[in-house]
């Protein structure tokens, strides 16, 4: 088989790459990737010098990629801006990749004649949902950010072509992932990076927003299970049965490295943020035998680990514009918050 994986420099897609080039060893692969902020080359060290392997940098709208497609026997679509707080600081690159990006995907598919299109979604396209309720495959959208908002109108826009044009496409919706190679911004490799510097850990709110967690690599078997053995046209929910509180988690993490609750640092809260997401991912299981494999406290412990052993690697995320960012969101938060019009000015 040969795939073509976009957004393979990320977090998810590098993770993907790396697990598909272990486990299939005649598969190909093309990995298009914008090297954006959190498009990191070196989270595909090992594997873009692999012969089976061809990089290209190129963003997912512009129309050579159909080029870049045909030949590939299916497409694993992860490309996309994807942080909340910088989708309600700007929403317009969400618009342009998630949504108008995904629609160029899709014509190039059918142009190339892709025989299957893995689209990457998240259950935050359901909303928050009560403390009794899981969303289904079959629950309404109602995203509450930007970002969700976004990645709500590129499954639409996908369910449309299959519908339309008879797209082989397939739609993943995941719980939130943790694991390697994941950008500091993200609330895990936050609280870790903050942890290991011995600086404040910012706990929007309360804290007490609840989560269901999956470690990255249980998400890239079952997207290679889906990838091979998946219905055209089906959506599945993807989650790792875990849910925990925020608030947990950053005490878990303090407890983990030996440092003092007194780092936890609580800031106010994003604006409209949803208190819980939970998916019954009974399709998933049922259809294709599928159930996450990692407990979430080894799992825990082992990113902890990968962040302590990998310190050039998060000093330099850490660098640049990201130090521009967190200066924004939260050394200055209450004076952002106040400039996107969200509360008035202590």
């Amino acid at each position: 088989m040969k795939v073509l994986i976009t957004g393979g420099a990320g977090f998810i897609g590098s993770n993907f790459v790396h697990t598909m080039l272990e486990k299939h060893a005649s598969d190909q692969f093309v990995i298009v990737d914008k090297l954006t902020y959190a498009g990191n080359l070196r989270n595909l060290d090992g594997a873009v010098q692999n012969s089976r392997v061809q990089f290209v940098r190129m963003d997912i709208g512009d129309p050579a990629v159909v080029e870049l497609a045909r030949g590939c026997d299916a497409v694993v679509h992860f490309a996309a801006e994807s942080h909340v707080d910088r989708s309600i600081e700007d929403a317009s690159p969400f618009l342009r990749t998630n949504v108008e990006g995904t629609w160029r995907l899709v014509e190039a598919c059918r142009s190339a004649r892709v025989g299957r299109f893995i689209h990457v979604s998240t259950d935050e396209v359901y909303g928050s949902v009560a403390p009794d309720e899981r969303s289904t495959e079959l629950s309404p959208l109602a995203p509450t950010s930007p970002y969700a908002a976004s990645k709500a109108a590129s499954d639409i826009f996908v369910q449309s072509a299959v519908r339309t044009y008879g797209l082989p496409a397939i739609i993943t919706r995941c719980t939130n992932n943790y694991g390697p190679f994941q950008f500091p911004e993200k609330f895990i490799p936050l609280m870790i990076s903050q942890a290991l510097a011995g600086q404040p850990l910012p706990i929007y709110g309360d804290g007490r927003n609840v989560r269901d967690w999956i470690h990255v690599s249980d998400h890239c078997m079952a997207l290679d299970l889906i990838l091979r053995k998946g219905k055209d046209g089906e959506i599945y929910n993807v989650g790792g049965g875990c849910e925990l509180e925020n608030i947990v988690i950053a005490k878990k993490i303090l407890t983990t490295l030996g440092k003092s609750e007194d780092l936890l640092h609580f800031v106010s809260d994003r604006p409209a943020h949803d208190r819980r997401y939970a998916l019954d991912c009974t399709k998933l299981k049922n259809d294709l035998d599928w159930t996450p494999a990692s407990e979430f406290d080894a799992g825990l412990a082992g990113t902890v680990r990968w962040y302590q052993e990998n310190k050039a690697w998060l000093d330099e995320t850490r660098s640049g514009e990201y130090r521009k960012y967190f200066e924004r969101h939260y050394t200055r938060r209450e004076e952002t918050l106040a400039m996107s019009g969200r509360i008035a000015v202590k």
